[in-house]
């Protein structure tokens, strides 16, 4: 994927928040969720049989059953929620872009990654962005705010326990297990909580399609390769950029703009990401070289936690757009 592989994620991950708006005006949230998930697990599950992917067992399979409750059931059945509530896809893509400062703070205390300066300048600015952005919805939309908080920490919580403990773990077939064991617990949330009834099929079957297709298969099995290769705190970064992605696509697909306190938040979200993910060139002159080899550390032996990972299932996150 190379350097291909962070622009596409980021589109088609924000496509699901359009996607989301759409399929909750068509069908209850959690209905659309739980048949997503029941979908997409049966595909999944075809793709891992077909290529004989290696099943989680054990302790190993429990590790991912948790990954998935919190990546698939948690978040979707938030942030879906939160759209069936009214609030607009964008405001819940933009209380998402705080995932990168939630999973530093726990990739920092759980996997030991080293968080630079920069990078911490660079989530506190983005940060404040998005609050600014969310801060006009604070007072009308309470209820559905915190729900987005729910499917935030559930998305957050969900990325750093797969990384911590599901290393080895298949993408394929622990993808599988994510949707397949995340399906009956939303359905039943579903005939308990809604009256389970579709009022547009033509919406709800486009809307499904994408869902299972785009972002539960395509969209996560690219998130858990990157997740593989790099740090859990650099790929969060990328979330920064789902917001103003995502009010483009809402703009051009559905005809929505954003707020002008919305657009000052989504600009410090950019720099935010910038100030995170460049990397300083080291010092070029003869005297930098040496005080930079002089304060440079022996290397100490790689942590468990430092290694690629071969294969690092992951699920899901936010549906919306700007209304």
């Amino acid at each position: 994927m190379g350097r291909i592989g962070p622009p596409v994620f980021v589109v088609l991950w924000s496509s699901a928040f359009i996607a989301g708006v759409i399929g909750t005006g068509a069908a209850p949230p959690l209905l659309l969720t739980a048949c997503r998930f029941a979908l997409a697990g049966v595909l999944l599950a075809l793709i891992a049989l077909v290529t004989k992917a290696k099943w989680p067992r054990g302790k190993e399979l429990a590790h991912v059953a948790v990954v998935g409750l919190l990546m698939q059931a948690v978040q979707f059945g938030a942030f879906y929620s939160a759209i069936g509530l009214g609030l607009p896809g964008g405001v819940v893509a933009l209380v998402q872009g705080l995932n990168p400062i939630v999973i530093a703070l726990f990739a920092a205390g759980v996997l030991h990654e080293r968080i630079t300066r920069d990078q911490w300048v660079g989530f506190g600015i983005g940060g404040a962005g998005v609050l600014l952005a969310v801060s006009d919805r604070l007072g009308s939309s309470l209820g559905a705010v915190l729900l987005c908080v729910v499917g935030l920490l559930g998305l957050s919580l969900g990325t750093v326990y797969q990384k911590a403990f599901t290393p080895e773990a298949d993408v394929r077939s622990s993808t599988a297990v994510h949707v397949l064991v995340a399906a009956p617990v939303v359905g039943v949330a579903s005939l308990v909580l809604e009256t389970p009834r579709v009022t547009d099929w033509a919406a709800f079957g486009g809307v499904l399609a994408w869902i299972v297709l785009v972002n539960s298969v395509g969209t996560y099995l690219l998130l858990n390769t990157m997740l593989r290769k790099e740090a859990a705190s650099k790929v969060g970064t990328l979330f920064f950029l789902t917001p103003a992605v995502t009010a483009l696509l809402a703009w051009l697909v559905l005809g929505q703009t954003l707020s002008g306190r919305a657009v000052v938040g989504l600009a410090l979200g950019g720099v935010g990401v910038l100030l995170a993910t460049v990397r300083r060139p080291a010092p070029a002159s003869t005297g930098g070289r040496e005080r930079a080899r002089r304060a440079t550390p022996v290397p100490a032996p790689p942590r468990s936690a430092d290694r690629p990972s071969p294969a690092l299932p992951c699920s899901a996150t936010a549906d919306g757009s700007t209304r």
